[in-house]
């Protein structure tokens, strides 16, 4: 299997180790165990002579040329970790030039997959349009405004959509590799797994910060903090938007742009992330949670922490 992972000027050092190290350890271990797998060709490669990660360190890359569309392409993060220094990247002359070579060898039969901020050159590309993504949870709101084409999921690590394989923030190079080698051999992949003392995570949003994500727009940054200062009471859409001055209309749209959710599905989801806080940090009963959170028993309460289970198990397997 030909993979050509893209190195861009200020690559993420860690995210283009993690695919590099990762794919050449299942090489080593297919060979070593007798696993039937196909081997994984990896080049490096560049659209300039000479390219530095973000620690600075030159990598030695391929020229792409005219080089013939491999199997995969991947794109490693580029190591900024907010719009206002990300977004004028896009538009360097070397990324809209690798942009262009995405698009030829997509021409030519290739897969593209990308990891963390590597999955806005993906979408600026117009590669993802019209398929599922993910991306790194603290730009969701700002890949979800700038690409309305692409169906966000940013809750899952990894989502395969087409010809297109995504992963969410930083260390999820390994999430991402680890699909790439079970595409050729899952027992492989679980012994690459073991190998690495890599632990399965079902989803990006128990990490995701909602708060911080709620920033990139004030009148969402509002509604999430005053939604979490009554949280144990009783919440109707109508009360809190007469307490932010504006309209229900106004802040579902806006709850949308940015989370890709209605009010409630975002109360719920606050409330549920408070109980399983306590869960962990306090000797509460679950009724007794649920009355913290607004829930009037433990039943309803019980049910939304087993579908969240199910959902990231169901995640998983896909």
């Amino acid at each position: 299997m030909r993979i050509f992972i893209l190195a861009l000027e200020g690559v993420f050092d860690t995210g283009l180790a993690t695919m590099f190290d990762s794919l050449s350890m299942a090489n080593a271990l297919a060979q070593a165990t007798g696993i039937a797998a196909e081997p994984f060709d990896i080049s490096v490669v560049g659209v300039r002579p000479e390219v530095r990660t973000a620690l600075g360190m030159q990598v030695p890359v391929r020229a792409i040329g005219d080089a013939a569309a491999p199997d995969w392409i991947i794109l490693p993060a580029l190591n900024h970790m907010n719009a206002e220094a990300l977004v004028p990247v896009l538009g360097r002359d070397d990324v809209i030039d690798a942009m262009a070579a995405l698009r030829r060898w997509h021409r030519g039969g290739a897969r593209v997959a990308a990891a963390c901020t590597g999955t806005f050159v993906l979408a600026e590309s117009g590669l993802l349009d019209g398929h599922a993504a993910t991306t790194t949870w603290w730009l969701s709101a700002l890949f979800r405004q700038r690409y309305p084409r692409v169906h966000l999921d940013a809750h899952r690590i990894v989502v395969p959509s087409g010809n297109a394989l995504t992963a969410g923030a930083a260390l999820s190079h390994l999430d991402l590799a680890l699909s790439l080698i079970r595409s050729s051999n899952p027992e492989l992949a679980t012994l690459v797994a073991k190998y690495l003392v890599y632990d399965t995570r079902l989803s990006q949003s128990v990490y995701a910060i909602s708060d911080h994500i709620a920033h990139a727009d004030p009148l969402v940054e509002r509604f999430d903090r005053w939604v979490r200062e009554h949280l144990g009471t009783a919440i109707s859409l109508d009360t809190v938007a007469d307490a932010l001055a504006t309209s229900k209309r106004t802040l579902t749209r806006r709850l949308n742009a940015v989370f890709g959710k209605t009010p409630v599905e975002y109360i719920q989801d606050l409330r549920v992330e408070r109980a399983v806080h306590l869960l962990k940090t306090s000797k509460l009963t679950v009724d007794r949670i649920a009355e913290q959170v607004g829930y009037a028993d433990g039943v309803t309460l019980r049910t939304l922490l087993r579908r969240r289970i199910g959902k990231g198990i169901r995640e998983l397997r896909s």
